[in-house]
């Protein structure tokens, strides 16, 4: 189920692939399987990626709800056990350079520790933190702050993802009124809202709506729309990232809930804030 998550929200295998620290051809194999035992095929298969036939969206669901569930399930016998574990969720941005600074320096002074990894689609910017699925959430505000403790690392600009073929391209700077009348990917109605509001300049915007990084990407290549993301990460050729002067930066932060005594996390924190630092 994690590998046909996986495939459905990088809507790649290749990708999927990478995200999974696995080759390509066992992912392939797994997921052929899957669907010989669900008995239909969960993806349209085409030489650019795949898509989700009606089948694999209702198993994506289902999938997620069963994978919180087994996560949630896994979180409550570590502790009864009493082993050293900490749980982090990092939110769908796995090309950020400080989570891999940061992943080096704690293995290197947390050598007996086991650390566990819970990775969150843009839907989940707390990263399960409330339901008691991670200890600490490597996320970006803002959001919903209510009983957390929210510690600033880094801020970045944010700029606008557009076809490299858009007009809009050539003029190398945008404000966001400049994109008014564009069509934007958004989240879920479920999504917390002042998430969703940064992320859509407070107002209702219509287009389709995204889950996942891969997913936006996809919007903004096949329907021509637009949306806001931090600068400095790697785009495909189709696609151009443009600066907003007018949009206030997106902060990563490390989170956790207020009150949590486990020792864990404050040397997490400290950590953190050295390796973002640099």
């Amino acid at each position: 189920m994690r590998y046909f998550v996986a495939v459905a929200e990088e809507l790649h295998f290749g990708r999927a692939a990478t995200r999974l620290h696995m080759s390509q051809p066992p992912l392939s194999r797994a997921i052929k399987q899957l669907e010989a035992d669900v008995g239909a095929l969960l993806f349209a298969r085409s030489p650019t990626g795949v898509t989700l036939t009606a089948v694999g969206s209702v198993l994506l669901d289902e999938a997620r709800a069963l994978l919180e569930h087994a996560d949630r399930v896994r979180v409550r016998v570590s502790a009864a056990a009493g082993v050293a574990t900490i749980t982090i969720g990092i939110l769908g941005d796995g090309t950020d350079p400080g989570v891999a600074r940061l992943a080096a320096a704690y293995r290197r002074s947390h050598p007996g520790i086991d650390i566990r990894i819970r990775d969150t689609d843009l839907t989940g910017p707390t990263c399960g933190l409330r339901a008691g699925l991670v200890d600490i959430a490597l996320t970006r505000a803002p959001f919903d702050e209510t009983a957390l403790t929210v510690r600033v690392l880094r801020s970045d600009p944010v700029g606008v993802v557009l076809r490299a073929d858009d007009p809009l391209v050539r003029r190398g700077r945008l404000r966001l009124a400049e994109l008014g009348d564009r069509r934007w990917f958004r989240f879920p109605q479920d999504t917390d809202p002042i998430w969703q509001s940064y992320w859509n300049d407070g107002r209702p915007r219509e287009g389709p709506v995204v889950r996942a990084v891969q997913e936006c990407l996809q919007a903004v290549l096949w329907n021509g729309t637009v949306g806001l993301a931090p600068l400095g990460h790697d785009l495909p050729a189709e696609l151009a990232m443009v600066p907003l002067t007018d949009m206030p930066p997106s902060r990563v932060v490390a989170a956790w809930n207020q009150g949590d005594t486990n020792p864990l996390i404050r040397s997490f924190i400290e950590t953190a804030t050295t390796a973002y630092r640099h």
